[in-house]
């Protein structure tokens, strides 16, 4: 072989590792966190998310996950999400309603019926509507995922009825009405982050908390939980949400990609949920959670259901929450 064609050989070989990785330097590349466990649903659909990202975009966007609260709490997130240091967080509903209240009537106590009303209103114009409530706090809603309904535990004693609640520690939410339907029902309401729960019922800063029966699982309560209550007495959505200065840095193209891909996986995380409902509490029975399935359901929302959403309404109107009970009706 000539000195020439081997030179030439040689430096084709040398292009396509260049090209390559010129290529991949070109990626924009995306972190997204969330406090949910690696057993959780969030985590199997934001995986999901980014590979279904970096196939629409052909490599373009690569989504790089941290879940199990491995970047911080789901206050820390967030507030790194609204300064730039986190490109997208998913968290619950209730810790964005410190910066847009309007969010918190998504938190209302029963105020949806079931998953069929849950999905008409997520996916919907108000759905939709209530995401741009971000957008002054320097995020964008990307979509509406899926926690669940609410069910109480606690290492106490069983609760069947609203006055079992009564004097018990109860870690909630900081939003004001997961904080408000506990006062009114004689708990002691005690806000934390996620990532600090398990350890505050381990040493019994806390007696109980309040979470969907996956969620109780896959974070493994049943360890530091004896009751189980099947109250679903709200329900909570996740928010997945992207610094705004980063989401609108985006080609046109790319900002549609993340949407679209976002859009498309809530549907399948809250069947992820929904699905996985009887198989984590027969798995919790399992290791030995007493439950009370019936407990009085009528009896918790005569509590706390009036007044909550009147704190609601008299802040913002009846408007919103009178349009999400007529949905689906």
């Amino acid at each position: 072989m000539s000195k020439i064609k081997r030179r030439v050989l040689l430096g084709a070989s040398l292009a396509v590792p260049f090209i390559a990785g010129r290529a991949q330097a070109q990626a924009t590349r995306l972190r997204l966190a969330h406090p949910h466990p690696d057993s959780d649903s969030w985590n199997t659909a934001t995986r999901l998310f980014a590979e279904q990202l970096r196939e629409r975009t052909n490599g373009a966007l690569i989504v790089q996950v941290f879940g199990n609260g491995a970047l911080g709490s789901d206050p820390t997130t967030i507030a790194a999400a609204r300064g730039g240091t986190l490109d997208i967080v998913l968290t619950g509903n209730p810790f964005f309603t410190g910066l847009a209240p309007k969010l918190n009537v998504l938190d209302l106590p029963f105020l949806f019926r079931d998953r069929r009303h849950v999905t008409a209103v997520m996916d919907g114009e108000i759905g939709r509507g209530l995401l741009t409530e971000l957008d002054p706090h320097g995020l964008t809603g990307l979509g509406l995922w899926d926690i669940g309904f609410r069910n109480v535990t606690n290492s106490r004693r069983p609760v069947n009825v609203a006055a079992d609640l009564r004097g018990l520690k109860i870690r909630t939410t900081p939003n004001p009405a997961h904080i408000r339907a506990f006062q009114l029902l004689g708990a002691n309401p005690l806000p934390m982050p996620f990532t600090e729960l398990f350890t505050a019922m381990e040493t019994r800063a806390v007696d109980g908390q309040e979470n969907p029966t996956t969620l109780i699982r896959n974070a493994r309560f049943y360890e530091v939980q004896r009751h189980l209550s099947l109250t679903r007495h709200a329900y909570t959505a996740g928010i997945l949400a992207m610094n705004k200065r980063r989401f609108d840095s985006l080609s046109p193209a790319h900002r549609e990609a993340v949407l679209a891909v976002a859009a498309s996986i809530a549907p399948q995380q809250r069947q992820m949920n929904e699905g996985a409902d009887a198989e984590a509490l027969a798995e919790l029975k399992s290791h030995g959670m007493l439950v009370v399935e019936a407990p009085d359901r009528d009896g918790l929302a005569a509590v706390v259901a009036v007044p909550v959403r009147r704190d609601f309404t008299e802040r913002f109107g009846v408007a919103l929450p009178d349009a999400i009970s007529a949905t689906g009706a």
